[in-house]
């Protein structure tokens, strides 16, 4: 069995989560390493589960998020 790192929880149905820069990671559920990967958007701060948009090294979670912060040439469709 394997620690969560996110929520603590020791559970023989616990996953690793291996990134491309060499670190890994424990999680007990996908909520968990959502909790802990998931970028935010730099407007709202909501985790952005999807494709998102990215703007001179921010995140967004859509293109109304990224004219808030004053990105103007993002659309969520074209």
């Amino acid at each position: 069995m394997a620690q969560c790192e996110v929520c603590g929880n020791d559970y023989d149905k616990s996953f690793q989560v291996k990134l491309s820069q060499g670190a890994t990671h424990v999680f007990d559920s996908f909520e968990c390493a959502a909790s802990a990967l998931a970028p935010r958007c730099g407007q709202c701060n909501t985790r952005i589960l999807g494709h998102g948009l990215e703007a001179n090294g921010t995140m967004y979670c859509c293109a109304n998020c990224a004219r808030k912060a004053g990105v103007q040439l993002l659309r969520d469709h074209v």
